[in-house]
């Protein structure tokens, strides 16, 4: 990539309290090149922005951030890619509010790659974090970049996915690109950025604000040709990601699950309001089509691997069927005490063969 002569200019713009993305872009539109924009008079600029930005604009603070972003960019990996750079993602230039510019760490040539959304619930079953992390394997081998918000739960398998296989990963975040969130998934972060491609919009040192998040949600569906939702609860932020994609024209998929599990309810949601059902990674792939297909491996409702459970386990499995349920229930299905129900749910929990979901409720999983 050739870094933009002008980059110093973009930074001080975009770096400018007061002077939001619309209008940066009006400026822009204006005027042309940053360059352009800080040439014109001041009259003129007051026209399309604030007083106040305008007194920012040529502040001191402004100048040392941007001596910040630019310290930053010699070190190995770091990136920033403007709206005149040729390595600019061409699909964010078709949704309503694309951002200047992108700080970037990894692989930027991933920007422009085939790409497809995945997100989900923070606090997911063992079987939510088996498919996500199964189907975007699949989706990565088929040549796919799998991009998602680093979250933890669905992102974080989806992200382990797509490393595992060729489409690499995305990671897009809601903090400064230098200040991955949350800091358990740090190591994950590292490795992203040393196969994959960790983006932010936001300024360097950018904390986890709230507002922060719903915003970067349109990038992650935007840089995508569908997006696909594996577990969701009604006031999940993936319903956000989900309905930006529909906006953006983006093709949207979801997983169903169990009637009864409240981490089913959003996947039903977007199903009923028109979203395709996806029972595995071909139904997805079958509706894109439009990238290479090389290496695609079918996965079918992937379940994690389970130990071979003993005789005594099998019956409780049997009453348990595969709803969620919780442990009266269960003792009236089984005929025995809470406590020996407990120790048997506990078991089979250790074995990956049950699920604790929110409530008090179990599933099982195979």
């Amino acid at each position: 990539m050739t870094p933009d002569p002008g980059l110093a200019g973009w930074l001080q713009l975009s770096l400018t309290p007061g002077l939001g993305a619309a209008t940066l872009r009006g400026l822009l539109s204006k005027f042309g090149l940053p360059e352009n924009v800080l040439a014109a008079g001041r009259a003129e600029l007051a026209r399309h922005a604030s007083a106040e930005a305008l007194r920012a604009l040529e502040s001191e603070a402004v100048a040392l951030a941007v001596e910040k972003a630019l310290a930053w960019l010699q070190q190995p990996g770091n990136a920033v890619v403007t709206l005149a750079d040729s390595a600019y993602p061409r699909l964010l230039l078709e949704i309503a509010d694309p951002p200047a510019l992108l700080y970037c760490r990894g692989r930027v040539e991933l920007l422009n790659q085939p790409a497809l959304a995945v997100v989900g619930s923070r606090n997911a079953t063992a079987q939510g974090v088996s498919n996500a992390e199964q189907f975007a394997r699949s989706f990565s081998a088929a040549g796919l970049t799998i991009v998602s918000g680093l979250a933890q739960g669905i992102d974080a398998a989806a992200h382990r996915g797509g490393l595992a296989a060729e489409g690499s990963t995305i990671a897009v975040l809601g903090t400064g690109v230098d200040n991955a969130y949350p800091r358990t998934n740090a190591t994950l972060a590292e490795d992203i950025s040393a196969r994959g491609l960790l983006i932010s919009e936001f300024a360097l040192g950018t904390q986890a604000f709230a507002h922060n998040f719903p915003r970067r949600n349109r990038l992650i569906s935007g840089l995508a040709q569908g997006c696909l939702v594996i577990e969701a609860a009604l006031g999940s932020g993936s319903l956000i990601t989900a309905r930006s994609a529909a906006e953006q024209g983006r093709e949207v998929f979801a997983i169903p699950g169990s009637i009864h599990s409240p981490l089913s309810k959003g996947c039903h949601a977007l199903i009923k309001s028109g979203a395709k059902l996806a029972e595995s990674a071909e139904d997805v792939l079958s509706e894109l089509g439009s990238f290479r297909r090389t290496g695609f491996a079918s996965t079918r409702a992937p379940a994690p691997p389970a130990a071979q459970s003993s005789g005594t386990d099998e019956p409780l499995l049997e009453c348990m069927g595969f709803d969620p349920v919780d442990v009266d229930s269960l003792c009236a299905r089984a005929g025995l005490p809470a406590e020996r129900i407990s120790s048997d749910l506990l078991r089979l929990e250790l074995a990956g063969r049950v699920a604790v979901l929110p409530g008090g409720l179990y599933q099982r999983l195979n």
